[in-house]
Protein backbone atom coordinates (compact mmCIF):
# COMPACT_ATOMS: atom_id res chain seq x y z
CA UNK A 1 0.00 0.00 0.00
CA UNK A 2 0.96 3.15 -0.82
CA UNK A 3 2.45 5.79 2.15
CA UNK A 4 0.60 9.04 0.95
CA UNK A 5 0.92 10.45 4.18
CA UNK A 6 5.10 10.13 4.41
CA UNK A 7 5.48 10.76 0.37
CA UNK A 8 3.37 13.93 0.97
CA UNK A 9 5.24 14.96 3.77
CA UNK A 10 8.82 14.58 2.21
CA UNK A 11 7.62 16.17 -1.16
CA UNK A 12 6.24 19.27 0.27
CA UNK A 13 8.93 19.75 3.24
CA UNK A 14 11.55 19.64 0.29
CA UNK A 15 10.22 21.63 -1.88
CA UNK A 16 8.86 24.15 0.50
CA UNK A 17 12.43 24.47 1.43
CA UNK A 18 14.78 26.93 0.55
CA UNK A 19 16.71 26.04 -2.60
CA UNK A 20 17.95 27.31 -5.52
CA UNK A 21 14.36 27.43 -7.31
CA UNK A 22 12.90 28.93 -4.21
CA UNK A 23 15.21 31.82 -3.71
CA UNK A 24 15.48 32.96 -7.37
CA UNK A 25 11.69 33.24 -7.46
CA UNK A 26 11.22 34.81 -4.58
CA UNK A 27 14.39 37.75 -5.64
CA UNK A 28 12.57 37.63 -8.95
CA UNK A 29 9.40 38.15 -7.62
CA UNK A 30 10.08 40.92 -5.23
CA UNK A 31 11.95 42.91 -8.49
CA UNK A 32 9.26 41.94 -10.94
CA UNK A 33 6.46 41.40 -9.22
CA UNK A 34 4.34 37.92 -9.58
CA UNK A 35 3.38 38.65 -13.02
CA UNK A 36 6.92 39.91 -14.16
CA UNK A 37 8.41 36.27 -12.75
CA UNK A 38 5.98 34.09 -14.12
CA UNK A 39 7.93 33.51 -17.52
CA UNK A 40 10.66 32.29 -14.77
CA UNK A 41 8.89 30.03 -12.97
CA UNK A 42 7.33 28.78 -15.67
CA UNK A 43 10.95 27.77 -17.16
CA UNK A 44 11.63 25.63 -13.82
CA UNK A 45 7.86 23.72 -14.14
CA UNK A 46 9.27 23.26 -17.86
CA UNK A 47 12.98 22.11 -16.68
CA UNK A 48 11.83 20.65 -13.50
CA UNK A 49 9.26 18.37 -15.62
CA UNK A 50 12.31 17.17 -17.86
CA UNK A 51 14.70 16.13 -14.88
CA UNK A 52 11.83 14.66 -13.15
CA UNK A 53 10.90 12.42 -15.69
CA UNK A 54 14.49 11.19 -16.84
CA UNK A 55 15.30 10.89 -13.18
CA UNK A 56 12.40 8.72 -12.79
CA UNK A 57 13.20 6.71 -15.50
CA UNK A 58 16.92 6.27 -14.31
CA UNK A 59 15.76 5.15 -10.92
CA UNK A 60 13.41 2.92 -12.19
CA UNK A 61 16.08 1.40 -14.35
CA UNK A 62 18.47 1.24 -11.80
CA UNK A 63 16.22 -0.50 -9.41
CA UNK A 64 15.02 -2.89 -11.79
CA UNK A 65 18.67 -3.57 -12.39
CA UNK A 66 20.33 -3.84 -9.31
CA UNK A 67 17.86 -5.02 -6.51
CA UNK A 68 20.11 -4.39 -4.06
CA UNK A 69 20.88 -1.01 -4.42
CA UNK A 70 17.11 -0.04 -2.69
CA UNK A 71 18.58 -0.62 0.84
CA UNK A 72 22.06 1.36 0.91
CA UNK A 73 19.84 4.07 -1.29
CA UNK A 74 17.37 4.49 1.86
CA UNK A 75 20.31 4.29 4.34
CA UNK A 76 21.95 6.97 2.67
CA UNK A 77 18.76 9.33 1.79
CA UNK A 78 17.94 8.67 5.44
CA UNK A 79 21.29 10.15 6.35
CA UNK A 80 21.12 13.13 4.02
CA UNK A 81 17.02 14.01 5.22
CA UNK A 82 18.75 14.02 9.08
CA UNK A 83 21.60 16.03 7.51
CA UNK A 84 18.98 18.48 6.12
CA UNK A 85 17.14 18.62 9.37
CA UNK A 86 20.80 19.63 10.58
CA UNK A 87 21.19 22.33 8.64
CA UNK A 88 17.55 23.58 8.90
CA UNK A 89 17.58 23.86 12.30
CA UNK A 90 20.86 25.60 13.14
CA UNK A 91 20.15 27.75 9.62
CA UNK A 92 20.18 31.42 10.46
CA UNK A 93 17.40 32.10 7.95
CA UNK A 94 18.92 34.63 6.32
CA UNK A 95 18.32 34.58 2.38
CA UNK A 96 20.19 36.42 0.39
CA UNK A 97 18.53 38.11 -2.82
CA UNK A 98 20.61 37.02 -5.82
CA UNK A 99 20.31 38.78 -9.09
CA UNK A 100 19.32 36.66 -11.93
CA UNK A 101 17.92 37.48 -16.09
CA UNK A 102 14.73 36.47 -14.83
CA UNK A 103 12.99 34.58 -18.37
CA UNK A 104 11.71 31.23 -19.39
CA UNK A 105 15.24 29.60 -20.33
CA UNK A 106 17.18 30.82 -17.81
CA UNK A 107 14.62 28.84 -15.36
CA UNK A 108 14.25 26.07 -17.18
CA UNK A 109 18.42 25.95 -17.68
CA UNK A 110 18.45 25.87 -13.86
CA UNK A 111 16.95 22.93 -13.26
CA UNK A 112 19.74 20.54 -15.21
CA UNK A 113 22.25 21.96 -12.81
CA UNK A 114 20.16 21.88 -9.69
CA UNK A 115 21.23 19.26 -7.18
CA UNK A 116 17.51 19.75 -4.75
CA UNK A 117 16.05 18.69 -7.52
CA UNK A 118 17.85 15.67 -7.96
CA UNK A 119 17.58 14.47 -4.62
CA UNK A 120 14.32 15.05 -4.35
CA UNK A 121 13.13 13.11 -7.18
CA UNK A 122 16.08 10.08 -5.92
CA UNK A 123 14.59 9.77 -2.60
CA UNK A 124 11.17 10.13 -3.16
CA UNK A 125 11.04 7.08 -6.26
CA UNK A 126 13.92 5.14 -3.93
CA UNK A 127 11.64 5.27 -0.82
CA UNK A 128 7.99 5.94 -1.96
CA UNK A 129 7.10 5.19 -5.40
CA UNK A 130 9.18 2.43 -6.73
CA UNK A 131 8.59 0.12 -4.13
CA UNK A 132 4.82 0.34 -5.10
CA UNK A 133 4.88 1.22 -8.85
CA UNK A 134 7.97 -0.85 -10.19
CA UNK A 135 7.29 -1.44 -13.54
CA UNK A 136 4.42 0.76 -14.39
CA UNK A 137 5.02 3.43 -16.44
CA UNK A 138 1.92 5.34 -16.61
CA UNK A 139 1.77 5.86 -12.36
CA UNK A 140 6.02 6.44 -12.68
CA UNK A 141 4.96 9.33 -15.37
CA UNK A 142 1.94 10.84 -13.25
CA UNK A 143 4.31 10.65 -10.11
CA UNK A 144 6.91 12.46 -12.31
CA UNK A 145 4.45 15.49 -13.37
CA UNK A 146 3.58 15.62 -9.28
CA UNK A 147 6.80 16.22 -7.97
CA UNK A 148 7.63 18.37 -10.67
CA UNK A 149 4.09 20.36 -9.50
CA UNK A 150 4.86 20.22 -6.10
CA UNK A 151 7.95 21.91 -6.50
CA UNK A 152 6.37 24.27 -9.06
CA UNK A 153 3.92 25.22 -6.79
CA UNK A 154 5.84 26.46 -3.94
CA UNK A 155 8.40 28.36 -6.66
CA UNK A 156 5.21 30.64 -7.41
CA UNK A 157 4.38 30.86 -3.75
CA UNK A 158 7.80 31.97 -3.13
CA UNK A 159 7.16 34.17 -5.97
CA UNK A 160 3.80 35.62 -4.85
CA UNK A 161 4.73 35.49 -0.88
CA UNK A 162 8.72 36.53 -1.35
CA UNK A 163 8.90 39.38 0.94
CA UNK A 164 6.34 37.96 3.20
CA UNK A 165 8.32 34.42 3.48
CA UNK A 166 11.67 36.59 3.83
CA UNK A 167 9.69 38.48 6.73
CA UNK A 168 8.39 34.92 8.48
CA UNK A 169 12.01 33.22 8.03
CA UNK A 170 13.58 36.48 9.64
CA UNK A 171 11.21 36.94 12.20
CA UNK A 172 10.20 33.36 13.40
CA UNK A 173 13.47 31.17 12.63
CA UNK A 174 13.69 29.31 15.00
CA UNK A 175 10.04 28.29 15.43
CA UNK A 176 9.99 27.66 11.46
CA UNK A 177 13.58 26.42 11.08
CA UNK A 178 12.41 23.39 14.53
CA UNK A 179 9.53 22.29 12.76
CA UNK A 180 10.57 22.03 8.95
CA UNK A 181 13.78 20.00 10.82
CA UNK A 182 11.57 17.98 12.84
CA UNK A 183 9.26 17.01 10.10
CA UNK A 184 12.56 15.67 8.38
CA UNK A 185 13.32 13.72 10.72
CA UNK A 186 9.97 11.84 10.84
CA UNK A 187 10.76 11.45 7.22
CA UNK A 188 13.97 9.47 7.37
CA UNK A 189 12.44 7.35 10.52
CA UNK A 190 9.45 6.49 8.28
CA UNK A 191 11.53 5.18 5.67
CA UNK A 192 12.39 2.24 7.55
CA UNK A 193 8.71 1.94 8.91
Amino acid sequence: MFRWFSFLTYAVITAATPGPNNILSMSNGSRKGFRGALPFNLGIWAGFSLVMIACTAFCSLLSALIPKIKLPMLILGAAYMLYLAWETFRSSGDIQHQHTKGDFWSGLLLQFINPKIYIYCIMSMEAYILPVFQGQPGPLLAFALLLAFIGFAFTLCWSAFGSLFKWLFSQHTKAVNTIMALLLVYCAVSLFL
